[in-house]
């Protein structure tokens, strides 16, 4: 008979999670259809597809009820199990025997704390002036009104680096910094778009700390999508532009190879975060997405994924972030209504 006190169960499923994706889980029930970022819920007549699976298989969202989750809630969904039942069955298909304190290592003893880090040092920035937010509007096709909810938030501000007037994604308490130039071209001194000041604390969620008055976030990639977030959350929930009676606020992480700090999630227990996932072709946005939501998981978060897969802008191109979404053609602007948390 099996000890349930002995069990540890956090990493029993943490070690099962990646190998029973909804991939072979929907194989494993006999499903019907077959999961993709656009596909019909298996457990309800769906008539029209409202169900996106991500591509690693360790996400979905349903968003005709706006619910969602990991492969371990859809295997309960689907299963009928509860409880520790579900669990233990869920790693036995998974093929992972239940992990006891027993044959867990020994922790090593843990090196003395690190010093706590420095707050950085950052040039002046400064608040856009009516020009500098209509330029930035036209560069990135953000609406001027959610430009203005996010310089209020204290995540925008405006700077001239290098010579070069910037348009600055940062937080309030000025942890994390990253710059790019208003005329949209690379900084000529590292050969790229995105330039992180000295100093910055560069994995630190942008954002967060603003966050923690509101129910759910938006958790988006990068300074663009930030901003494109800050629009489609005041064009989905506010009464008016001009108010800012909204339930979800945007965050961002600003690269897709960056981890959650372990100090910064406590601060998403209990929420509702949606991760927009990065459709790019190297994979990278699918896998911090991933990532990041099994770090979130681990604290509670109720999260989701959203991805672009599949839409289209009016150009003809693929939809690959928040930002390109502003620009989505009719039938795939349909699929993006009411997206935000």
């Amino acid at each position: 008979m099996q000890n349930y006190s002995q069990i540890d169960w956090r990493a029993t499923l943490d070690a099962a999670k990646p190998l029973f994706t909804i991939h072979r889980q929907w194989v494993y029930f006999g499903l019907p259809g077959a999961p993709s970022a656009k596909c019909r819920v298996p457990w309800r007549t769906d008539k029209n597809p409202s169900l996106s699976v991500s591509a690693a298989g360790l996400l979905y969202n349903d968003f005709s009820r706006a619910e969602g989750g990991d492969n371990f809630r859809f295997f309960q969904k689907v299963s009928g199990l509860r409880g520790k039942e579900s669990l233990l069955r869920f790693a036995d298909l998974a093929g992972v025997t239940p992990i006891t304190r027993s044959t867990l290592t020994p922790a090593r003893p843990q090196p003395q704390a690190a010093p706590p880090r420095a707050k950085p040092v950052f040039p002046s920035f400064r608040a856009g002036t009516p020009a500098e937010l209509d330029a930035l509007s036209k560069l990135r096709g953000i609406g001027i009104e959610g430009l203005q909810f996010a310089a209020e938030r204290g995540l925008l501000a405006f700077a001239t680096l290098k010579g070069c007037p910037a348009w600055v994604v940062t937080d309030s308490a000025r942890l994390n910094a990253q710059a790019r130039r208003l005329d949209g071209k690379p900084w000529e001194h590292i050969g790229a778009k995105a330039w992180t000041a000295k100093g910055s604390w560069a994995a630190w969620p942008v954002g967060l700390g603003e966050a923690q008055g509101f129910p759910a976030i938006a958790l988006c990639e990068g300074g663009p999508d930030l901003l494109a977030a800050h629009y489609w959350i005041l064009w989905e929930q506010a009464s008016h532009h001009t108010k800012r009676d909204v339930r979800s606020v945007p965050i961002a992480m600003l690269g897709a190879s960056l981890s959650i700090p372990e100090d910064a999630l406590p601060l998403f227990a209990g929420k509702k975060v949606r991760i927009f996932e990065h459709n790019d072709e190297s994979g990278a946005g699918r896998k911090a997405a991933a990532r990041w939501a099994t770090q979130l998981q681990r604290v509670g978060a109720d999260v989701d994924a959203f991805d672009f897969e599949g839409l289209v802008q009016v150009n003809g191109s693929p939809i690959k972030d928040l930002n390109d979404a502003l620009f989505a053609d009719a039938k795939s602007f349909a699929e993006l209504e009411r997206i935000m948390p």
